[in-house]
């Protein structure tokens, strides 16, 4: 079997360097890149991407042994029908490692048809760093890298406000682009570089606020031989995602006009708000997530999948999701009950395991950013709690009791103080004060929810029954 590359895969096109792109891994290249290949088959785009190493140690040089060719392999569930496609992706024209070729980094902003960047950096990437220089070769943060590169464009073409870039910044924190446009902003004073470039870079270019959501399990190992054998090549680069894929882009029409990737059929949104899509998201698909594991689990069930098929716990995933959570979100019920639907496909992908031991780990924090604000919406909406969510919250609290579930030991995952408390509380034999401490412990949830009307009553009854019936009779007693 030959080596993928341009030479052995004759078939894979030739595009514009359009876009700039800060990161080589799973994600971007299973989304960013799959997005751009669509939009070159379906629109007149024509765009490649060149990838940039953002960190020391990467994969630009595995990119480039390839010439930027790799397969992805969709799978999941599609209008219900199971879906596992393998297709060629021809976008990237090469990968730049900036440490080792900083001037052909530089470069790239001399290229007049560059007028995107895009970036996924880790959560941790989009951050100022007061220690790099402007003479740095390359600064050592991704917004230190991106001025120099910005400054040498803006330098080049002597400030044409024409020649400004596009960013869209894919880190998964919310308001990536607004973080980023700090930093930006920071090392532009730090490294005194005058208000002329300040006022290009103002009104040239755009940062744009983004959210991204695609499950990507990146590289196949249990499978790729079987994936190169259909793909006819032997490539080093397989990727695997999710057939879902949602991009939604906080970004004016004329924006869109320029990168056209709504107009190909894809899930890709822009819109004045990114705010009620990122509620969406941590509502709809992360808030089941953190209470229907702690269930499932100690309902004897070991997968997210397994969950959504479970004719009891299938029917608590169901009444939380739409009965509780969807109801306290402000967008459309009909585009709320189709995106749930879709999260629900994406729940009962029968090519992914997703095993519900790995979403527990910090179940708390999750719970106070993902579950506890609807729990309040709904109170104040409907003038009673959500008996779902409590419910989720008594699993939480009861597998944090540790032990075992049959002949598997529960392992706790979270913050150590966490952990003490909840063993300190279970110690006391007290459902009541373990309902109690739990909700006053302020150091997590930043207030005393004991405040909360009802709350510590009912938390309190569903941890005495799940202890002396099981947390199955429990689930039952509320559906």
């Amino acid at each position: 079997m030959e080596r993928l590359n341009r030479t052995t895969a004759p078939q894979a096109k030739t595009y514009t360097e359009k876009v700039i792109q800060f990161g080589e891994g799973n994600f971007l290249r299973a989304f960013i890149e799959w997005i751009i290949w669509k939009t070159n088959q379906k629109t007149d785009f024509n765009a490649s991407v060149v990838v940039v190493q953002p960190i020391d140690r990467g994969m630009v040089d595995m990119l480039n042994e390839q010439d930027g060719l790799y397969h992805l392999n969709l799978q999941g569930l599609l209008d219900g029908k199971p879906v596992d496609s393998i297709d060629l992706i021809d976008v990237i024209s090469r990968g730049i490692n900036p440490y080792r070729d900083f001037q052909d980094y530089l470069k790239l902003a001399e290229q007049p048809e560059m007028r995107f960047i895009i970036s996924n950096t880790t959560e941790a990437g989009i951050a100022f760093d007061p220690a790099c220089k402007f003479t740095d070769a390359p600064a050592s943060s991704y917004p230190g890298k991106l001025v120099q590169l910005l400054y040498h464009r803006y330098e080049y073409f002597k400030g044409d406000m024409s020649k400004g870039f596009i960013i869209f910044p894919c880190e998964l924190i919310f308001l990536n682009g607004k973080h980023l446009k700090e930093c930006i902003y920071q090392y532009i004073e730090l490294w005194k570089l005058g208000e002329d470039f300040k006022n290009w870079f103002e009104k040239a270019c755009g940062v744009y606020c983004t959210l991204v959501d695609r499950i990507v399990p990146g590289y196949p190992r249990d499978n790729a031989a079987e994936l190169c054998e259909r793909a006819g090549y032997e490539d080093h680069l397989l990727d695997k995602a999710e057939i879902f894929h949602l991009w939604v882009i906080e970004a004016p029409k004329e924006i869109a006009e320029e990168f056209p990737a709504d107009k190909a059929g894809l899930n890709v949104l822009f819109v004045p708000s990114e705010a009620p899509y990122h509620e969406r998201k941590v509502t709809l698909l992360n808030g089941p997530h953190t209470v229907l594991s702690p269930v499932g689990y100690l309902s004897g069930l070991n997968t997210v999948r397994e969950c959504c098929e479970d004719e009891t716990i299938g029917a608590f995933v169901h009444k939380v999701m739409y009965e509780e959570l969807l109801p306290t979100l402000n967008l459309p019920e009909e585009e709320l009950r189709k995106f749930a639907g879709d999260v629900l496909e994406r729940f009962k992908n029968p090519f992914v395991k997703h095993f519900v031991t790995s979403i527990m780990l910090n179940s708390f924090p999750k719970f106070k950013t993902r579950d506890l604000p609807g729990l309040k919406t709904y109170l104040e909406r409907k003038g009673e709690l959500p008996k779902g969510i409590v419910l989720g919250l008594a699993g939480i609290c009861t597998y944090y009791k540790g032990g075992k579930r049959g002949d598997d030991e529960i392992v706790v995952n979270d913050d150590e103080a966490i952990k003490n408390l909840l063993l300190e509380l279970w110690a006391s034999g007290d459902v009541a004060a373990v309902a109690k401490g739990v909700l006053g412990a302020e150091f997590i949830w930043d207030e005393d929810l004991n405040s909360v009307p009802g709350l510590t009553e009912l938390l309190t009854a569903d941890l005495a029954l799940i202890q002396k019936e099981g947390m199955r009779a429990a689930v039952k007693s509320i559906l």
